[in-house]
């Protein structure tokens, strides 16, 4: 008795798998700019800044998940 098992991403040429590695890896990259970008943004503001903004000092790193993924830790 034989078996057969297909694998789906084996259908996929070479430079298509490559694609779809680097294209994940650029948008976790820009991700984690945004994420760096808004961080440095939100940390060089006052504590009243902050205030008119609706945050405290303790929420900036959920601000910038939110931003650059899209969810809180």
């Amino acid at each position: 008795m034989s078996m057969v098992s297909e694998n789906p991403s084996s259908t996929l040429t070479l430079s298509a798998r490559l694609g779809e590695v680097f294209g994940g890896l650029g948008e976790a990259y820009r991700a984690w700019r945004i994420y760096r970008r808004t961080m440095a943004e939100l940390r060089g503001l006052s504590a009243r800044d902050l205030a008119d903004l609706g945050l405290h000092r303790s929420g900036i790193r959920a601000a910038a998940l939110q931003a650059a993924y899209g969810k809180v830790h």
